[in-house]
């Protein structure tokens, strides 16, 4: 799923951790727990408009990704403070996968297209995630390229917000 998606549910599991749990507990298992939530909610992304690759060309794939940064940036400067921990943790997997792995390996191919970057593929956490999704969660129904998927990742960020608004 996207970025908001994430990041809510990091909040979520923050305030959830830091009101029935004492320290240093409530600080170890929001990290866990935020941590694990990535698999679960990107299992989940099945079911979303969440093409694997960009469609720049597709104005309704380009106008969904734009509402999404800017929600997302939204959330993001809302909740910051105090819920880094969580938005952090539960956002760990897309920045060590997107941020970190795929920019080493794109700069690496740029430098020397001949240069067998393909090993970087093994440490992507995101093989996991895809595991997950096509054995145990086979039945869930694909929804990658479908745009009424963005229904489904609106009910979840509509869901994860009033749980916010419950909890807080």
């Amino acid at each position: 799923m996207e970025l908001i998606t994430h990041s809510l549910t990091g909040v979520i599991i923050q305030i959830l951790c830091f009101k029935f749990l004492l320290f240093p507990i409530n600080l170890i298992l929001t990290m866990v727990f935020a941590f694990f939530s990535h698999f679960v909610i990107d299992t989940l992304a099945k079911m979303t408009y969440h093409t694997p690759e960009s469609r720049k060309e597709d104005k309704f794939w380009l106008i969904w990704h734009i509402t999404i940064l800017i929600a997302s940036a939204l959330v993001i400067i809302l909740f910051i403070i105090p819920f880094w921990l969580g938005i952090l943790f539960a956002n760990l997997v897309d920045i060590w996968d997107w941020l970190i792995l795929r920019t080493i390996r794109n700069r690496k191919r740029k430098k020397n297209p001949e240069s067998n970057w393909a090993k970087i593929n093994n440490y992507f956490v995101h093989n996991i995630i895809d595991w997950i999704r096509e054995k145990p969660f086979f039945w869930l129904p694909n929804l990658n390229y479908k745009k009424y998927g963005i229904i489904v990742e609106i009910i979840f960020i509509v869901f994860l917000s009033i749980l916010i608004w419950i909890f807080l």
